[in-house]
C-alpha cells in the first residue's frame, strides 16, 4: 500500500546509499534526512489515519536498512569496531530475542510490535552518535554502554507492554 507514511519510510533506503560518497556534509545530510522522515512517517501515518500493516513493517525495516548500511560503511572505513558495532545493535538483538521468546510461546503470529519508548530513545542516540561519527568526533566508550543498557531496558519494556496488554484482554474478556 502505497501512503505518504511508507512512501516517507522507503526514502530512507537510498538515503543509506549517500553513504557510499566520503563527504561529511552529504552523510550528515542523509542522517538528517533519515531523522526527519522517522519521525514524520510515524507522524502522518497516525495524524491522518493511515497506518497499516505494511508501514508497521516498513518504517523499522528502513530504519535498520538505514543504520546496518550506515553501520557496515563504517566499520569498512575503521571508524567503528564490530564490538561497538553490536553495542550499538543492542535493541535489535533485544527484539529479535524478544520475538523468539514470542515463537517459543506461539504468540509471535498473534503480536503487534508497536514502538516503544526504549526503542525511541536508541534511534534517536543511534543517529546522533553515527552524526559524530561522520565528522570524525570521538565517541566516549560509554556511551556503547547507554546502548546496552538501552537493549536491556527494550526487552523489559516490550515484556510489560505484551503483559499488560494481554491482562487488559483477560479482564474485558478478548
Amino acid at each position: 500500500m502505497l501512503t505518504l507514511p511508507n512512501i516517507l519510510s522507503l526514502m530512507r533506503l537510498p538515503l543509506a546509499f549517500v553513504f557510499l560518497q566520503e563527504n561529511p556534509f552529504y552523510r550528515a545530510l542523509a542522517i538528517v534526512l533519515a531523522m526527519a522522515t522517522d519521525g514524520l512517517d510515524g507522524f502522518v501515518a497516525r495524524r491522518y489515519s493511515l497506518v497499516n500493516r505494511v508501514g508497521t513493517v516498513l518504517d523499522p525495516m528502513a530504519d535498520k536498512f538505514f543504520v546496518f548500511f550506515v553501520l557496515t560503511v563504517l566499520i569498512r572505513e575503521n571508524r567503528l569496531s564490530f564490538q561497538e558495532a553490536g553495542f550499538f545493535l543492542c535493541r535489535d538483538f533485544s527484539v529479535i530475542l524478544y520475538g523468539l521468546y514470542l515463537a517459543i510461546r506461539g504468540r509471535l503470529m498473534n503480536y503487534r510490535f508497536r514502538a516503544i519508548w526504549c526503542g525511541k530513545i536508541t534511534t534517536v542516540l543511534q543517529l546522533s552518535v553515527l552524526l559524530g561519527l561522520t565528522f570524525e568526533l570521538p565517541i566516549p566508550s560509554y556511551l556503547f554502554g547507554v546502548f546496552a543498557l538501552l537493549g536491556i531496558f527494550a526487552l523489559v519494556e516490550l515484556y510489560q507492554t505484551d503483559r499488560s496488554r494481554r491482562r487488559s484482554q483477560q479482564e474485558s474478556g478478548g
